[in-house]
């Protein structure tokens, strides 16, 4: 059941390459409504004087703060970081489909590229939580946020991957031995269009081993309703709201 929220800003963190890690809590300090990993809220972003709310992945949650981690790439992401301690934001939550969650004897992948990286660690926290420790790999472009890096590697084991061979490994995710030669129950994903496609057709090609895969897609979302249908996916089903019936689909559901 989604929620209109008004949150408070109880954490602005400026981190390395421009991401803005928020954390929001209730004015009175009750608990908040349950958010799923993989799940997104919607945010109306009002010192951005933009009509539309905007969508953002669940970074973290527990019953008392929501966090998100944001990478400015418009108006109203880019005037996220103006926002102060203190200062409240209008929030719809939580929205959409999660990640499954898989039993105890499951090896699971995550693989997250860019700021897709974020429903991740929510998601890595969950499966701690089951009794699960995930491989997680992460692709940038140059070497990431020192403390970013630090709260994934304490939910997952991490392997880093940078376009530059800032850090990690050099070259591109899929080409990772942790993806390549791994063998997992179930893969998660979330990051750019093109990196998604390339490990769905990884997987559907058999070169990457794991039973089952499901992808968190990022398409344009104006209401986060399923009302003004601007993100529609083609599914092997029809066309979907990606906002309603997702964000995270099946890798069987994608006729990529």
């Amino acid at each position: 059941m989604k929620h209109q929220l008004l949150l408070r800003v109880e954490f602005v963190n400026h981190l390395k390459g421009g991401l803005i890690h928020l954390g929001l809590v209730a004015p009175d300090g009750s608990d908040l409504p349950y958010m799923a990993p993989g799940q997104f809220v919607e945010v109306a972003v009002d010192k951005a004087k933009v009509l539309l709310n905007r969508p953002f992945s669940i970074f973290n949650f527990t019953p008392r703060m929501l966090e998100l981690l944001v990478k400015p790439l418009g108006r109203a992401s880019d005037a996220l970081g103006q926002y102060e301690s203190g200062d409240t934001l209008r929030v719809i939550a939580p929205l959409g489909r999660g990640f499954s969650q898989p039993d105890q004897t499951a090896k699971v992948l995550l693989a997250g590229g860019g700021v897709g990286v974020a429903p991740l660690y929510y998601q890595a926290r969950a499966l701690n939580e089951r009794g699960i420790r995930p491989t997680l790999v992460y692709g940038e472009r140059t070497a990431p946020d020192s403390t970013l890096r630090k709260l994934l590697a304490e939910v997952a084991d991490l392997h880093i991957c940078t376009d530059d061979g800032s850090e990690g490994h050099h070259g591109f995710m899929m080409t990772h031995p942790a993806i390549t030669e791994g063998n997992y129950t179930i893969m998660q994903v979330c990051g750019p269009m093109r990196m998604m496609q390339s490990l769905h057709a990884m997987y559907a090609g058999g070169t990457l081993h794991a039973k089952e895969a499901e992808f968190s897609l990022e398409n344009k979302m104006a209401c986060g309703l399923g009302a003004c249908l601007c993100c529609v996916e083609q599914t092997t089903t029809g066309n979907r709201c990606v906002c309603t019936d997702g964000p995270v689909f099946n890798a069987n559901e994608l006729p990529w």
